[in-house]
């Protein structure tokens, strides 16, 4: 049975952080808050539950362009090539932040996501994301939670996802109202940075 727990993003209380790391360490999905829109997330490691959040997601597993979700910049070189001085200098002010960045992927990379190129890095500006992260061990594989009203693209509110995604995932965490625009998405796959979709993140800084 899913249950939905309250988390508070100023002080996440360490016990219900653990509640959810053991959620993910079992191969279970969560449900969990970024700065921006609400995710959808599990263990990098396990096997069956990357393949059951793209089977939601309606694509092939290895087609999918997941996001990763990293606690801090020192995560980076498990799943990422060597990269340059100027990219690490983009990474560094605009990370924690409400941006993905699309890096070249190195052989470390889950057998799943071994023929990509490429991954897309979120480090979120949001505590209780981040001391997931940091508490499991290694990244969330993650994906946004879309809304099927056509005017609403995101639910913003963590009770009306409980109440969609219970019976499908195993934990909603209600870390209070999610926003409704998604990340900014930056490839600097190729050593420059290009924009490949303007949400929340500005792009002044480049």
């Amino acid at each position: 049975m899913s249950k939905i727990i309250k988390i508070y993003e100023d002080n996440p209380n360490p016990k219900e952080i653990n509640k959810v790391v053991e959620v993910l360490r079992k191969g279970g999905l969560v449900i969990y808050p970024t700065d921006t829109v609400y995710g959808l997330g599990c263990d990098i490691t396990k096997t069956k539950a990357l393949e059951k959040i793209a089977q939601l997601k309606g694509v092939k597993l290895e087609k999918a362009n997941f996001s990763f979700i990293c606690s801090d910049l020192s995560n980076l070189s498990d799943y990422v090539r060597q990269i340059d001085t100027s990219t690490y200098k983009i990474l560094k002010r605009a990370l924690p932040g409400p941006y993905t960045f699309i890096l070249p992927g190195n052989n470390n990379l889950p057998k799943v996501f071994k023929k990509k190129k490429t991954v897309g890095i979120r480090i979120p500006d949001n505590n209780i994301a981040r001391e997931i992260v940091s508490q499991l061990g290694n990244p969330i594989v993650s994906t946004s939670i879309y809304d099927e009203d056509s005017l609403i693209e995101y639910t913003t509110d963590p009770e009306l996802i409980f109440e969609k995604w219970g019976n499908i995932v195993d934990l909603v965490i209600d870390g209070g109202y999610g926003d409704n625009v998604a990340s900014t998405v930056i490839d600097v796959s190729e050593g420059y940075p290009e924009v490949i979709r303007e949400g929340k993140g500005d792009i002044d800084f480049l």
